[in-house]
């Protein structure tokens, strides 16, 4: 018996964080694959409201450091959309800090969307989910929940986080929902701070792929979890060129 998710086409999708970069990717990606796209943004209005008119998507702003903003964003969707299918985790934040310098806000800014944020989410969608049958949701972790980064220590313990809650929410919401993780590797935008450059530059070169990845590398990979079946769900795949193997 085919999937219902084997095909997109009418699926309302959430990607939090579509304005501009890799949920842009996500959004124009689904927008092809004929779902019914919702897009997030907080700050980005200009760039949300182009990629919205490039996928023909509805636009929902909202500050994700707030669980009211969250829940009162989830609210707008049932009202508007008439339903929730699929969501997809993407917003996040990155910073790089020697962790003997991390202060209590510098902990809390990264934590607030890359982790609290991320379960609020899945929390507020599971419950739309339910009410027509499931769905799928994707979280965007990343290899630095796989790896450590010296400089990075916060940023690693959140997007570690998210794995660890995909897998616990995946147990948590079977067999209705499947929730699964995307891990990006290298995925450069533009020129990176002058600080990062031999950072990332080296990153490339030890990537076997020999490249960096793109949005539409991680969008082949969320539109893979979402189109699975249900016994695929509590998985992460590094989408990174093979880096993590080394």
């Amino acid at each position: 018996m085919e999937s219902p998710w084997s095909d997109l086409a009418g699926k309302v999708i959430l990607v939090t964080g579509a304005a501009r970069r890799v949920g842009r990717g996500i959004a124009l990606r689904l927008a092809r694959e004929g779902a019914r796209v919702a897009i997030h943004y907080h700050a980005s209005e200009q760039e949300a409201q182009r990629t919205a008119a490039e996928c023909g998507a509805a636009l929902f702003r909202a500050n994700l450091e707030q669980v009211t903003g969250i829940e009162a964003m989830f609210g707008d969707i049932q009202q508007r959309m008439g339903r929730l299918d699929g969501l997809v985790n993407n917003a996040a934040r990155f910073t790089r800090f020697d962790p003997l310098d991390i202060t209590e806000a510098d902990w809390d800014f990264i934590h607030s969307v890359n982790l609290k944020a991320v379960f609020f989410c899945c929390q507020n969608a599971a419950r739309l989910m339910r009410k027509t049958g499931g769905g799928r949701i994707v979280n965007i972790s990343s290899l630095g929940g796989i790896r450590p980064w010296a400089k990075h220590a916060h940023y690693c313990a959140s997007k570690a986080g998210v794995i660890m809650l995909t897998q616990a929410l995946a147990k948590a919401f079977a067999p209705s929902i499947t929730v699964n993780s995307v891990a990006p590797g290298v995925i450069p935008f533009g020129e990176p701070p002058e600080e990062e450059a031999p950072r990332i530059q080296k990153m490339i070169r030890d990537t076997p792929a020999r490249r960096a990845g793109t949005a539409e590398d991680i969008a082949d990979a969320v539109v893979f979890f979402l189109k699975a079946s249900e016994f695929v769900t509590g998985q992460v795949l590094a989408v990174d060129g093979g880096l993590s193997l080394r």
